[in-house]
């Protein structure tokens, strides 16, 4: 079976939760569609866990890009004014605790943590039970989508995806970075499906659900 969850945010437990409760075994992959870390205080945890797993597919969310960009380059913030700038926006929008727990690993661990961060996918595409799915953390709006060739790979991360839209007739786009309750409140904690879009960001961190979807049954699932 092929799963997809989003926006861990450092919810560690949630994290493990769902993996027991969709009995991930090594036959399965389990694809995460960004924001690991941030916010939550186990998300340096949760990318030390998925490392170790063969079969889970990330996928770069604008948090944990920035997380990377900063961490690898933690040496010269003091004396970069924009990079010390950003520095202060990032702690500000959650990332203490991934910079508390990041600087306490050995150097060794560290070095590991960037490169596994920096392998991380813009997007990717599957096909499972008889369907074609786009994943990513984002997209931006329709028009610049079908225009695919001339995309910005930031716009996987920052994208403002048109929800009331249909992309394309041919295949789901599953994305997360905007909690579900967000893009309506009907939807509030739970898995956001419209217009072959499909939501995954139920704002777990954020006191919510953590939600998850298998792609070959459409079957969804929640932890608390």
């Amino acid at each position: 079976m092929i799963y997809a969850m989003s926006d861990l945010h450092g919810c560690y437990d949630k994290y493990i939760k769902m993996l027991e409760k969709i009995k991930l075994n090594d036959g399965d992959t389990l694809y995460i569609l960004g924001d690991i870390v941030d916010r939550g205080d186990g998300g340096i945890i949760i990318l030390q866990d998925m490392m170790s797993r063969k079969n889970v597919v990330a996928i770069k969310g604008n948090h944990d890009y920035m997380a990377w960009l900063l961490l690898k380059n933690i040496d010269d913030i003091e004396n970069n004014e924009r990079l010390s700038e950003m520095f202060r926006l990032w702690l500000f929008d959650g990332g203490m605790p991934t910079y508390e727990t990041f600087v306490a690993l050995s150097a060794d661990e560290q070095k590991s943590i960037l490169s596994y961060m920096n392998s991380f996918l813009i997007y990717d595409e599957v096909n499972a039970g008889g369907n074609r799915f786009f994943l990513s953390h984002t997209v931006p709006e329709k028009e610049r989508m079908l225009q695919f060739e001339k995309l910005l790979w930031q716009e996987f991360i920052v994208g403002e995806p048109e929800y009331d839209k249909q992309y394309f007739d041919d295949k789901y786009i599953i994305t997360g970075h905007t909690p579900t309750g967000f893009i309506d409140q009907n939807f509030t904690g739970k898995i956001y499906k419209a217009n072959n879009h499909i939501a995954i960001d139920c704002g777990a961190v954020f006191e919510k659900p953590l939600g998850c979807i298998c792609l070959d049954t459409l079957e969804e699932f929640y932890v608390e």
